[in-house]
């Protein structure tokens, strides 16, 4: 309402003024509304997670066992712990239809790290392309329950990135990332097979459909050195 002034431009101005604070305390309950329905919002949501909960017991004990009942992996490579001869077998041209392997033998040596919750090994062999060496770090997540697989070797000096990264089931442990390969998008697969503790079998594969066929390119055979 406007009040009584001298002049017409002091109304207005005082009209303004007294129109701006309703503009603005309409705003303010206009806050306090979308808040109190915000708050409701949240209440009801909680409670109705919690009626879940008590009417689906089944539901919340299977979600509680599955995360109880993931395997702790974090010693699933102390296998490879200690010396080995390796008996390589690599296909020469990936993904070309060639059928040119090459084989050579070397040795390889893997050690524990940070108190048994990573892994190194070097691997050192002189092949048919000449010498050849390398390194391999593979860390473990506890959370993720998950392995990271990193390598490099002398002539980079770098790891390679991304990491391959898997997990070992009943045994068999698979691994994968996605990589340019050759100007392709490629997946490659890592997959360590166990016939026996102190003769294990790693295998490189790529693909180029998705993972849908796998072509194997690299086969490398432990023996364990006895000390």
């Amino acid at each position: 309402m406007l009040r009584k002034s001298s002049t017409f431009a002091g109304s207005l101005t005082l009209y303004r003024q007294e129109a701006g604070v309703a503009k603005g305390e309409g705003k303010i309950q206009t806050m306090k509304s979308v808040w109190t329905y915000v708050a409701a919002f949240l209440i009801l949501g909680l409670w109705t997670a919690k009626v879940f909960a008590q009417t689906n017991p089944e539901a919340a004990k299977a979600e509680s066992q599955a995360v109880a009942e993931e395997r702790d992996g974090q010693h699933d490579f102390d296998f490879e712990f200690g010396h080995w001869k390796v008996h390589n077998r690599r296909l020469l041209h990936p993904l070309t239809g060639s059928n040119q392997w090459i084989e050579f033998d070397g040795t390889l040596v893997a050690r524990p790290i940070w108190g048994g919750r990573a892994v190194m090994d070097e691997f050192d062999a002189d092949s048919p392309m000449g010498h050849q060496d390398g390194m391999t770090v593979r860390t473990y997540s506890p959370k993720s329950h998950q392995w990271y697989i990193y390598w490099t070797n002398s002539k980079t000096g770098a790891f390679g990135l991304p990491p391959t990264v898997g997990k070992f089931t009943n045994g068999r442990g698979e691994f994968y990332d996605q990589e340019e390969f050759n100007g392709r998008n490629i997946f490659v697969r890592f997959l360590w097979l166990m016939p026996d503790p102190d003769k294990p079998r790693w295998e490189q594969a790529f693909s180029v459909d998705g993972g849908k066929t796998w072509e194997t390119n690299y086969i490398i055979t432990y023996v364990r050195v006895k000390e």
